[in-house]
């Protein structure tokens, strides 16, 4: 049996157009963008289409998009660069976000706590794993210096309420990041229709190359560099610019804004077939996350008494790549902080499944992995 992919919230092939819109970048139009010849003008023209092309998808300004080489560094500058910049303004020293956040999120906030002094308030999420306004509204004073909320959760696909946190975060005068490197791929990123601040991107999340991102930073957000040396990227990210990748994400994201309606289209209606199967057909499994506010290619559970670890080496000697939560997680043997923030007993939580679309994904592919799994997730349950 040919090997079926099902492990999209992981990564991503590039989408043959976004290959072929980068690839002169590599040999014929090979300059530095910093350089003031021919060559230079000619990378840097295209550095700045990119760039006025991703604006375009977020309806922002393009000088508001700052390129960065991966979502978790869109996150750390993000969280690093705006909490050092507001402390530094008004003193506000607290910064709150939840444990059910990507690690580039929550290690982040760790770390500033740990050795920048900063205090990090962990916010409680519900069953879903969904962070409530009601929660930010609570927590958030006039000491807070950011809050951080992901748009959808990587490990288990629930869509958090974000319009209504940045309101929340406004009223009372405070920065709203988020993190929206999964949703970018299936979601409006519009940043005043979302109202936030801040918002990170990564493009191997929908097509596009691996190693590049973005992070829009609303005009007027304080924001320190934490990579320092030329001038690229306003002063706010310094680096030679990766003009084949940039290219490609820019790419990428006009085509996933394009094609949005009709990859959902494509995904939705076999994630509900594979979710309502497997509830149905292995006892003593749950769905994790939101049961309709999820992602459309987005399924996740957890088998009570299972390693999810063992499930995910027999799913692949089987044929099937899969994951058990985020791609950072997997050959950890403890629940991940996302499995622990929705209050799981470990019995549960060890046991966790992601089984994630992608516009390869045929009716075909998920009959097979629906023979496969019940009879896999027993053997998983004995080891």
């Amino acid at each position: 049996m040919d090997k079926i992919y099902l492990d999209y919230a992981a990564t991503t092939p590039v989408d043959s157009r976004v290959l072929e819109a980068m690839l002169p970048y590599f040999s014929d139009s090979f300059g530095n963008p910093s350089s003031v010849h021919r060559y230079g003008q000619r990378a840097e023209a295209a550095v700045e289409d990119a760039r006025e092309t991703v604006a375009a998808v977020l309806g922002c300004r393009p000088e508001e998009v700052i390129f960065t080489s991966c979502g978790s560094e869109s996150d750390n500058l993000a969280l690093r660069g705006a909490a050092l910049a507001v402390r530094q303004q008004t003193g506000a020293n607290w910064i709150l976000t939840s444990r059910a956040e990507h690690p580039a999120v929550s290690k982040t906030a760790a770390d500033l706590e740990k050795h920048y002094g900063f205090h990090v308030e962990w916010l409680e999420v519900d069953e879903f794993g969904r962070l409530l306004p009601e929660a930010v509204e609570k927590a958030i004073c006039k000491e807070t210096a950011l809050v951080s909320v992901m748009y959808a959760n990587n490990e288990i696909g629930t869509i958090n309420p974000i319009r209504e946190i940045a309101e929340v975060c406004h009223r009372h005068g405070v920065l709203f990041h988020t993190d929206a490197v999964q949703a970018a791929a299936y979601l409006p990123v519009n940043v005043d229709d979302l109202g936030v601040d801040l918002l990170s991107l990564g493009a191997h999340k929908f097509y596009g190359p691996k190693g590049v991102g973005a992070l829009y930073v609303r005009k007027g957000t304080p924001l320190l560099p934490v990579l320092t040396g030329g001038g690229q990227e306003g002063g706010r990210r310094a680096g030679t610019s990766n003009v084949p990748y940039l290219v490609g994400l820019g790419e990428a994201l006009r085509l996933t804004a394009a094609e949005r309606e009709a990859r959902a289209a494509h995904v939705r209606p076999l994630r509900d077939h594979l979710i309502g199967a497997v509830l149905e057909s292995i006892p003593e499994a749950r769905l994790t996350g939101h049961p309709a506010e999820r992602l459309p290619n987005h399924a996740s559970f957890v088998f009570r008494g299972a390693d999810g670890n063992a499930l995910l080496q027999l799913l692949d000697a089987a044929g099937f790549a899969c994951s058990s939560g985020s791609a950072c997680k997997t050959g950890n043997p403890e629940p991940s902080e996302v499995m622990t923030a929705l209050g799981l007993p470990r019995e549960w939580g060890l046991g966790s499944l992601r089984v994630t679309l992608g516009a390869q994904t045929t009716a075909q592919e998920v009959e097979q992995f629906l023979q496969a799994l019940p009879s896999l997730v027993e053997k998983a349950r004995r080891r």
